[in-house]
């Protein structure tokens, strides 16, 4: 079995009367992309900086490596992105890269890491005078400059454009494949469904689902379409098999679970053509991440 790059078993971390973690367990293994995802508060973020060594647990056991997060071995051995900050003001990038490459015994060329990250245009720019979209591919860079054994990426897509997030997408599966360790941190469901080879799921600090992608969202398809909002959903399932369900979720969007067989679909148009309901979008598909994240977690907002 691959082995484990972290090892996560109940921890526990308090401010004050908030408990971040709450007895969180999970591991993640060399050669794979895991994504830790939760809401707005979920104790996430806690998490993370307690695997990086940035903060102390008050409870459990955690190993990065198998070493202890604080163990300054551990410092030539990762590789942290920080979504913002860090980065002196007016250093260029390009020196600035070239200086975080001379810590380490066998980086990666700065130069070629700039060009892969489309950076080579700016690589004299001084920081505060890039773009986000920049800072943040800077920031991807310095972080596995290094060729680091595990990395930690902290919405490693932020702010930016479709292209640059593709290139990031590229680089994060080429250090999976390279047999790099790589925690994931976003609140993209498309791009944890696409990257990560297992999914911890989050939420007021304790784990509330983990698995791989298939797993987690299962082979239940779905039949959905877009029609005005407020449908007769009872009168709708009275027309189609027993098993059947159907749900509004947001306004004017319907799900339909079952059997999914044509006499199914035949029926819900059907349906929806007596009562003259236009529908538009129907498709149908397989319950999706961002589903599965809604459904564990609920829709309203956080703080």
């Amino acid at each position: 079995m691959t082995p484990l790059a972290v090892d996560v078993n109940g921890l526990v971390k308090r401010y004050g009367t908030n408990i971040a973690a709450d007895g969180l367990s999970f591991t993640a293994r060399r050669g794979e992309v895991t994504a830790l995802l939760g809401p707005n508060g979920a104790g996430k973020t806690t998490t993370v900086e307690i695997c990086e060594g940035y903060r102390r647990a008050d409870g459990g056991t955690v190993r990065v490596l198998g070493l202890d997060p604080r163990d300054q071995a551990l410092r030539a051995r990762v590789g942290v992105m920080l979504q913002s900050g860090g980065v002196p003001t007016g250093a260029r990038a390009g020196e600035y890269l070239r200086l975080v490459a001379g810590f380490y015994a066998d980086p990666v060329d700065p130069a070629l890491l700039l060009e892969r990250l489309g950076l080579t245009g700016v690589a004299r720019t001084a920081y505060r005078r890039m773009s986000g979209g920049q800072q943040q591919r800077l920031a991807l860079a310095a972080a596995v400059v290094g060729r680091p054994e595990l990395v930690f990426l902290d919405e490693p897509t932020a702010g930016l454009d479709p292209q640059a997030r593709l290139a990031t997408w590229e680089l994060v599966e080429e250090l999976k494949a390279a047999g790099v360790a790589v925690i994931l941190t976003t609140h993209h469901m498309e791009e944890a469904e696409r990257l990560a080879d297992q999914v911890v799921i989050v939420d007021r600090g304790v784990v509330i689902a983990d698995g791989r992608p298939p797993e987690l969202t299962g082979a239940e398809r779905q039949l959905r379409f877009r029609a005005r909002p407020g449908l007769g959903l009872d009168e709708l399932l009275s027309a189609l098999p027993p098993a059947t369900m159907a749900k509004e979720s947001p306004a004017g969007h319907y799900v339909i679970e079952g059997d999914l067989v044509p006499e199914l679909l035949a029926s819900v148009t059907a349906w929806c053509a007596s009562h003259g309901v236009m529908t538009e979008d129907l498709r149908i598909e397989r319950r999706t991440l961002e589903d599965v994240f809604l459904e564990l977690t609920g829709r309203e907002l956080r703080s």
